[in-house]
């Protein structure tokens, strides 16, 4: 079970392992990894959690105040579009890709017979978002623009992928995704870049402009564009690679080693494109964002013509979960901050975390982030499931049905969680939280954009319903809920199992419902739907770890899975103030500090309520 964590032997959230410190990704990576797969990566993880503590840490920081800065022009008045970085950023790059959060899930490591799965991508950028979400972004979209190249390229590509997926950060590329433009937002069909073949230079070039793009000098830019006759909307739709240097200047990509070797490119080394300026955002200011204007940039087409919109879909999918895991990160580290200040803050002769409001809160932070981050990373398992099977040349169709309605609501829930915990955070912190020189500030700023990359709460409740209605994915879903609920049997979670298996009758109801109603009326439902469809799986989920746990001896995730229940599900009269129930007094030490707890106490607890 380990020792209970004491937070008050910490100042602050930096200078700490936060793989050791973090006993929720800890347990749900043993359940989701072969045994084999958690062994080796066990320490790698260790020390990844050790340097992102200490010195992305310190980086982020750093960046966030000094962040990267464009160079439009040269001297003589050249367009350059010269993107100039902090030493410190340069020095999170290195140590976040040589330690193999992209490479180790596309490319065997040197001591492994084949590449670890996307999950293992996704729990180290789950760590690095503890420090730094902003970087993350990059991170993430490279190892989408690999995801897509080893999926759809016929090989012409390779030397990108390969770039992509180093291990050697002077052989590395990353990867970015252009799609939004002005007219068009969310709606990506609307689209007007367009792509046409130049015979004379061999390859396509693109014109038009890209709003809000995001690592906007990778050299793996993925970007959507129109060919010539091609139908509107997104059937027409075709995916280029679009280099930030022009291809014809050497026989390879510009990697990071080039950069550093070489400096800059002149003007005339650059791809056709301007970029207008960086957008001066709110948070996330390690990762530039900015205008491009293609201005007949040369680009490679991905895969087959009019495919476009479907490649976007399969990166798309890994970028929502990518921003899932950044969200439980920063979920983490708001946590831990919390924890640590009211472990040590005195108000009126008691440390803070001595009184019933404050024992609430952080118990309550902490069920969130521990429903949070099982419910990312038992997605994270689906998908990197389907990923290995089409790898060795199967469909795995209900596990892809599974994930496509499971992977929108991660995004949706955890984002929005994000921002009202790292908000929370800062109240903990009192005044000193609301200023640059305490890191809620900036987790508050950085989480703020997440409920709007990779699509809105809106949109993506939309794609819920896409799911339900063209995959399926309703009777995947089903099998997956009574599976759980059918393995629990412990009289400590009894009660709450009831409850669950009740809401899930009355969720089913909602899916008949709604699919003999109008469009407009499944439209305006597809919120609450969405939701509805976290709380229950998530429950379901957490009541079978639990049951689990309480079988090895260990009863603390039973009160997590009673508690989240309860908060979520329960329907409580007068809302739980006539009833008694003293949970977070009783748990507090259980649940906040992970002191250990054995099953027989919460049978007496069971019997005591």
């Amino acid at each position: 079970m380990g020792s209970a964590l004491d937070y008050s032997k910490f100042e602050e959230g930096r200078g700490v392992n936060y793989w050791k410190l973090d006993r929720a990704i800890r347990r749900e990576l043993r359940r989701i990894y072969t045994d084999e797969e958690f062994e080796w990566a066990e320490p790698r993880l260790t020390a990844f959690g050790e340097v992102v503590g200490h010195t992305i840490a310190d980086n982020a920081d750093y960046v966030d105040d000094h962040g990267p800065e464009l160079e439009s022009y040269d001297k003589h008045g050249e367009v350059q579009n010269r993107v100039r970085y902090p030493a410190e950023l340069l020095e999170t790059e290195r140590l976040a890709y040589e330690h193999g959060i992209v490479a180790d899930a596309f490319e065997t490591p040197p001591d492994r017979d084949e590449p670890m799965p996307l999950s293992h991508n996704l729990a180290m950028q789950y760590l690095l978002s503890y420090a730094d979400p902003g970087f993350d972004c990059p991170v993430a979209m490279t190892a989408g623009a690999a995801l897509v190249l080893e999926k759809f390229d016929d090989g012409s590509l390779a030397a990108y992928y390969e770039a992509l997926t180093s291990r050697d950060y002077e052989g590395l590329i990353e990867g970015a995704m252009f799609l939004t433009e002005k007219q068009g937002g969310s709606d990506v069909g609307a689209a007007e870049t367009l792509a046409e073949y130049d015979d004379e230079a061999d390859c396509w070039r693109l014109t038009g402009e890209k709003w809000f793009c995001s690592n906007i000098d990778a050299e793996g830019t993925l970007a959507l564009a129109r060919t010539p006759d091609a139908p509107e909307g997104t059937d027409g739709l075709s995916m280029f690679l679009v280099p930030h240097a022009d291809p014809d200047r050497s026989d390879g990509p510009w990697t990071k080693g080039d950069r550093l070797e070489d400096g800059p490119l002149s003007p005339g080394e650059v791809n056709d494109q301007r970029y207008r300026r960086l957008k001066d955002k709110l948070g996330t200011i390690s990762v530039p964002t900015g205008a491009v204007e293609f201005g007949g940039a040369k680009a490679s087409l991905v895969g087959e013509e009019e495919r476009g919109f479907e490649q976007m879909t399969e990166m798309l999918n890994l970028e929502r979960l990518s921003n899932a895991a950044a969200s439980c990160g920063i979920i983490a580290r708001a946590l831990l901050e919390s924890k640590i200040h009211a472990a040590n803050r005195e108000a009126f002769g008691e440390t803070i975390d001595q009184y019933p409001l404050m024992r609430e809160d952080l118990v309550d932070m902490t069920v969130d982030h521990e429903a949070a981050t099982a419910y990312v990373f038992e997605v994270a398992r689906l998908f990197s499931e389907r990923e290995r099977a089409e790898r060795a040349g199967d469909t795995a169709d209900d596990t892809y049905r599974l994930m496509r309605l499971l992977i929108p609501i991660a995004k949706l829930r955890t984002a929005r969680m994000a921002v009202d915990t790292a908000s929370y955070a800062m109240e903990v912190q009192g005044g000193n939280g609301y200023v640059n020189d305490f890191v809620t500030n900036r987790l508050l700023r950085d989480a703020q954009v997440l409920p709007i990359w990779e699509g809105t709460e809106n949109i993506l409740s939309l794609d819920v319903l896409r799911a339900l209605e063209r995959e399926d994915a309703h009777e995947p879903f089903r099998a997956a809920v009574e599976e759980r609920l059918e393995s629990v049997s412990h009289p400590a979670l009894e009660d709450a199992a009831e409850t669950v298996e009740a809401e899930f009758r009355d969720l089913e109801t909602a899916l008949v419902t709604l699919a003999g109603e109008d469009a407009e009326y499944a439209q305006l439902s597809a919120k609450r739907l969405s939701h509805y469809v976290f709380d229950v799986f998530t429950a379901a989920l957490l009541l079978e770890e639990a049951q689990i746990e309480i079988e090895d001896g260990d009863g603390r995730l039973a009160l997590v899975a009673n508690r989240f229940v309860t908060n979520e599900l329960e329907k409580r009269e007068a809302r739980g103030m006539t009833g008694g129930d003293r949970f977070v007094l009783e748990a507090f030490d259980a649940v906040v500090h992970h002191e250990p707890t054995d099953y027989e106490s919460l049978l007496d607890r069971q019997e005591e309520v």
